[in-house]
C-alpha cells in the first residue's frame, strides 16, 4: 500500500511537473507572440533604420561587372542581405555604404566611388516596388509609409574626395548623406583610430571639412576615426553626428569603439551611436581570443622568425591545436544589447541607434547574422524593460531626429554662407597627401 501511495505521489509529481512546464512553455509563447505584436506597432510607425550596409561593395567584389544584375530576390551566395530577408527584418530605411578600399587614392577613388553611388542606385531602379532612394528625413518617412525600403547614401572614408570640397558637394549632389572621415588609414586631414596617430584630430583643413559638411547638410560620420579627431569634430560640428557603425569602448576596449568621455559629448551635441553587431567589437572576450590567435599564427608562422616557418602543414596543425585548446568565446544578442543599454546609461535614450555594417564584417553575432534579425534584437531589450518609445527611438527614431536637426542648421548656414573655397593647400600646407595612406 505505501508502495502504491508512493507511486501515486510520485505520478501526480510528475503530472504537476508537466502541467507546469506546459504551462511556463505556453507563457513564454505568449510573450513572444505579444513582444512581436509590439514590434510590429512600433515599427508600422517608426522605421527602424541601419546606419551601414556595405553590400554594394560585396557585390562588386563577388559579381564586377554584374553588380546591378544580382538577384536581390533570391539572395546570392552567402550575403547577408537581400530583399525579402530586408522585409522580414522591417527595415525601413538603410544607409547603404559607398565604401571603397583605403588603397584606392587620388583622382580613382573619385571615379570608384561615384561608380559605387551609380551602383546602389541601380538596384533601387531596378526593384521599384521595394526599394527608393532617399535624400531627407521626409523622404525617408514618406516612403517607409509607402511600405518600401528608404535608400541612402553614406561615403566610408574621406580618402574618397581626394582631399577637395567641390567633390565633397558633388558627391551630396549625387545623394550621398553622410560621411566618415576616415577609414582605416589617416587622410591629410584627418587621423583614423586604426593608424599611427599624425594630425592627433582634424588639421585646418579636416574642420574646414567638417563645417562644409554641416552647411550642406551631410551628416559627420565618426566611426573609423581615432578618439582626437572624434573630440575636434564634436567641438566644430554645428549640427548632430553620427557614429555610422561602433559600440561602447567601457565595454570592449578596442580603438573602434567610443568612450564615455565621447559619449557624453555626442549627447551635448544631439548625435547618435550606431551599435554595430561585429562580435570582436561587441565582446571583450572575443575581441582578445582574436588577438591572442593573431599572435599565436605570427608566433608560428611569422616570416623569418616563426618557429613553423616553411613547414605549412605544421604550422597549421599546431594552429589547430590551439584553438582546441582556446575555444572561441561566444557573442550573442545580449552582448549587442548591453552595448546599447551602456550608451543609454551614459549619453541618454536619444542618441543611440543600430549599425549592423552587414556585408562588411566576415561575421556577426549569433542570432543577427543578417537583416531579417533586427526583431530579435528589439525584443531583447523588450525583455529588459525598454518602453515601445524608447524602442522607437533606438530602432530609427532617434537618427530620423538627428538628420532633421542636420537639415534645419543646413538651411540656416546656406541663408549666410556660401560654399568654401578652402584648399588642403591654402589651409594645411606643407601636409600634402596623406603620409600613412600608403
Amino acid at each position: 500500500m505505501a508502495s502504491m501511495r508512493a507511486a501515486m505521489s510520485l505520478g501526480g509529481a510528475v503530472a504537476l511537473a508537466m502541467a507546469l512546464g506546459w504551462a511556463s512553455a505556453a507563457a513564454s509563447a505568449d510573450s513572444a507572440a505579444s513582444d512581436a505584436a509590439r514590434i510590429e506597432r512600433i515599427l508600422a510607425q517608426t522605421p527602424l533604420i541601419d546606419g551601414h550596409n556595405d553590400l554594394p561593395w560585396e557585390l562588386r567584389e563577388r559579381f564586377a561587372e554584374k553588380a546591378a544584375l544580382t538577384d536581390l530576390q533570391q539572395g546570392a551566395g552567402a550575403l547577408m542581405t537581400d530583399i525579402p530577408r530586408l522585409h522580414k527584418g522591417h527595415v525601413g530605411g538603410q544607409f547603404w555604404s559607398v565604401f571603397i578600399p583605403v588603397e584606392i587614392q587620388g583622382p580613382l577613388a573619385v571615379q570608384v566611388t561615384i561608380e559605387q553611388i551609380d551602383l546602389v542606385k541601380a538596384l533601387a531602379k531596378r526593384y521599384p516596388s521595394d526599394l527608393e532612394m532617399a535624400y531627407s528625413a521626409a523622404d525617408v518617412a514618406r516612403i517607409h509609409k509607402a511600405g518600401r525600403i528608404a535608400s541612402l547614401i553614406g561615403v566610408e572614408g574621406g580618402h574618397q574626395i581626394d582631399d577637395s570640397l567641390p567633390v565633397l558637394r558633388q558627391m551630396y549632389a549625387l545623394g550621398a548623406r553622410y560621411m566618415t572621415l576616415t577609414h582605416t588609414k589617416n587622410t591629410a586631414w584627418a587621423d583614423s583610430a586604426t593608424d599611427k596617430p599624425v594630425h592627433h584630430g582634424l588639421t585646418p583643413f579636416g574642420r574646414e571639412v567638417v563645417r562644409e559638411m554641416n552647411r550642406m547638410g551631410m551628416l559627420v560620420d565618426l566611426a573609423h576615426v581615432s578618439e582626437d579627431t572624434m573630440k575636434d569634430a564634436l567641438q566644430v560640428s554645428r549640427a548632430p553626428v553620427i557614429f555610422s557603425h561602433s559600440s561602447s569602448r567601457a565595454l570592449v576596449d578596442n580603438a573602434r569603439n567610443v568612450s564615455d568621455d565621447v559619449l557624453r559629448l555626442v549627447a551635448k551635441n544631439g548625435g547618435v551611436v550606431m551599435i554595430n553587431f561585429y562580435p570582436g567589437f561587441d565582446s571583450d572576450a572575443r575581441f582578445r581570443w582574436t588577438a591572442a590567435r593573431s599572435g599565436e599564427q605570427a608566433r608560428l608562422n611569422a616570416p623569418t622568425f616563426g618557429i613553423d616557418l616553411g613547414q605549412p602543414e605544421k604550422a597549421s596543425a599546431a594552429l589547430k591545436l590551439w584553438e582546441q585548446q582556446h575555444p572561441e568565446p561566444p557573442v550573442g544578442i545580449s552582448d549587442v544589447a548591453d552595448h546599447i543599454d551602456h550608451v543609454r546609461a551614459v549619453a541618454g535614450v536619444d542618441h543611440v541607434g543600430l549599425g549592423s555594417d552587414f556585408d562588411g564584417i566576415p561575421e556577426a553575432v549569433t542570432g543577427l547574422s543578417s537583416v531579417d534579425q533586427f526583431p530579435a534584437l528589439l525584443m531583447e531589450l523588450m525583455r529588459r524593460g525598454w518602453s515601445d518609445a524608447d524602442i522607437a527611438k533606438v530602432a530609427g527614431g532617434n537618427v530620423l531626429r538627428a538628420m532633421r536637426e542636420a537639415e534645419a542648421v543646413s538651411a540656416r548656414l546656406q541663408a549666410t554662407e556660401p560654399p568654401s573655397a578652402a584648399t588642403l593647400a591654402g589651409l594645411d600646407a606643407p601636409a600634402g597627401r596623406p603620409q600613412a595612406a600608403n
